[in-house]
């Protein structure tokens, strides 16, 4: 199979096997408000759980989608499913290692089959796989697949991001997400195997390619790697390996070539993709052990005098912030066309990335940006307390996100923290800069190939970008603050638009001044059309005439500015109590696209906008 070309349900899109089963759809499913579960066994086949309910999941039951739609706070859930046995351990496999893999369960889960526990993990919004083979069952023809999920409301180092804490969603805040709300599926795999993949490009040579093993080998593999651009092979390497993880360098001799290298490299407006098949040997008997698809775009993002740099040419960045919450399934999402629609809607209303805001993202959204062609600034869910608690938990959560994420062409900036949220006292706190700082570093550590933003919004510390906040519903505030360096050297040695310090530390200080770190205005406008009382916004019209006016005027002169290398307009679609969005919470558009499009841009477009 070609990675590039599949057709987005995949939950996985960097890791690619043929064989692999769903287990999305009907489970049973139980409140343990007592949380007595776990000493009356819930998880035994004998257990005496009150599983008296139906779930759809991956949908979280707070969401209608669910077919539960309780939103009132129920700090520990379960979940059955009973599992043919053909599912797990398919005919013909003898040494094989039957997995179960979870996209994301909020917040901290335990996983049980055939009541044995396989599997503790800790993180709402990453990934974690249960190796089951050792724990099914002989002799039977179904195996029993229990989960208990814990998600405390009322605990604040608990990275949460847009969730309320309290009992009704209020201002920006919105319903919870509880449990499960990412896909579940199954796959059986050879004892030894790719467990994982990181493409980490250089436009002027070749691919990285980071391969990671189940185990470390008893005897070397042969690792060999084919890169191709539809049904041209590019680059062919083998390997011999003798250990769980390795890094093999890959030079593609077409890009040595100026002209060749143009129609190689990824961006938005040609988003080449190219596909990778990994096989595994043993070396010696010449045997496959295994074999996975995977697909890279060849790129680099940074920045320099002044602009946010993307194949090192200046790139100007048209954003829009998505909440990533949906009436129906709230922080799920109901599958692939979903995804693929709204990246097709982004792109036509005439930006070229977008803002994933407070949460990370399902995969398959950023596949369909990476095939598409969108970029994605990568941002986490904040919690909202400071302490070591706090602290331990972000930091592994977004560690464990930049690396799954890391492949992925679209994605071109890194945020850790947005408005100081976990962090309030970053200018009077040494140990929140300390933090703050860290966080950068280590996304830097770990993926050295993009900018970062140590704080989005205000307060920085050690940013590559200087993301300022402004909420200003005067175009004119706008033109004098940044229409000229004087202008905005006052606001930035000032207390900044929002009445927040923008640069905390010296070095911060200079290396914006110095225009070594581009300035975006990656918050704005918030407009709402007609909001009702009860609803927010930033700023209410009171017809779609003053609405579209004012939208024009905003995104003017943000362009006109001299001194802006990109914005991020506040958002793209209604959420909730939230009417700040430039389509109405059931994805129709408040303008037409057309009309959109030449506001966002300044130009008109000629292509034929998609049917909404």
């Amino acid at each position: 199979m070609r990675a590039s070309e599949q057709e987005g349900a995949y939950p996985r899109p960097i890791l690619c096997r043929e064989q692999w089963s769903s287990l999305d759809g009907t489970w049973g499913f139980g409140y343990d408000d007592a949380d007595a579960g776990e000493r009356q066994s819930w998880f035994a086949e004998e257990g005496t759980g009150a599983f008296d309910r139906e779930i759809i999941v991956p949908f979280p039951p707070e969401a209608p989608a669910s077919g539960i739609g309780e939103t009132a706070p129920h700090p520990v859930v379960w979940y059955r499913r009973r599992i043919p046995h053909g599912t797990l351990a398919p005919a013909g496999t003898t040494d094989g290692r039957s997995l179960i893999h979870f996209g994301a369960v909020d917040h901290r889960a335990r996983v049980w089959l055939d009541g044995r526990l396989v599997a503790e993990h800790v993180g709402g919004q990453t990934p974690f796989t249960a190796d089951v083979t050792d724990a099914m069952r002989a002799g039977t023809s179904e195996h029993l697949l229990v989960v208990r999920a814990e998600d405390d409301p009322a605990d604040l180092a608990q990275p949460r991001g847009k969730q309320d804490w309290q009992e009704r969603p209020h201002a920006v805040w919105y319903e919870r997400t509880t449990g499960i709300w990412q896909s579940v599926w199954t796959e059986t795999v050879p004892a030894q195997h790719v467990t994982d993949l990181a493409w980490i490009p250089d436009p002027a040579r070749g691919v990285l390619a980071e391969v990671t093993l189940a185990r470390t080998p008893a005897r070397p593999l042969a690792v060999d790697i084919v890169l191709s651009l539809g049904d041209q092979v590019l680059a062919e390497i083998s390997t011999l390996v003798r250990t769980a993880r390795s890094r093999i360098d890959i030079v593609i001799p077409a890009l040595r070539n100026g002209i060749d290298r143009e129609d190689l490299l990824w961006r938005p407006e040609t988003p080449t993709l190219l596909d990778a098949r990994v096989t595994v040997r043993d070396a010696e008997a010449s045997v496959v052990v295994d074999t996975v698809d995977s697909y890279l775009g060849v790129r680099s993002a940074g920045v320099g005098g002044g602009a946010f740099l993307l194949n090192d040419r200046p790139y100007y960045v048209r954003s829009v912030l998505n909440q990533g919450y949906r009436p129906d399934t709230l922080l799920a999402n109901s599958g692939t066309d979903e995804l693929r629609r709204e990246v097709e809607l982004i792109k036509a209303m005439g930006f070229n990335a977008v803002r994933i805001h407070q949460k990370a993202e399902d995969p398959r959204f950023l596949y369909w940006a990476d095939r598409l062609g969108l970029l994605v600034w990568g941002e986490t869910a904040a919690a909202y307390e400071f302490g070591t608690e706090a602290v331990e938990l972000l930091t592994r959560e977004w560690l464990d996100l930049v690396r799954r994420d890391r492949s992925h062409p679209s994605i071109v900036t890194w945020v850790p923290i947005n408005e100081s949220w976990g962090a309030s006292e970053i200018p009077r706190d040494p140990a929140q800069r300390h933090y703050s700082i860290a966080l950068a570093n280590l996304t830097r550590a770990v993926d050295p190939s993009r900018p970062v933003l140590s704080n989005e919004g205000w307060e920085h510390t050690d940013s590559d970008i200087l993301g300022v906040h402004d909420y200003t519903a005067d175009p004119d505030q706008l033109t004098r603050r940044y229409g000229d360096a004087a202008s905005f050297d006052a606001v930035l040695a000032g207390g900044g638009p929002q009445g927040r310090v923008l640069a905390v530390t010296r070095r911060q200080a200079e290396r914006f001044a110095s225009g070594d770190a581009p300035l975006m205005i990656t918050e704005f406008g918030g407009l709402s059309l007609r909001a009702d009382d009860g609803e927010f916004s930033y700023t209410r019209t009171s017809s779609e005439t003053q609405y579209a006016a004012l939208l024009g005027d905003l995104f003017a002169a943000l362009r006109a500015s001299p001194l802006v290398a990109g914005f991020c307009y506040t958002q793209f679609m209604d959420t909730a109590q939230e009417t700040n969005g430039l389509l109405f919470a059931d994805g129709k558009p408040k303008l037409p696209l057309e009309s959109i499009h030449r506001i966002v841009t300044g130009v008109e477009d000629d292509r034929r906008p998609p049917a909404v």
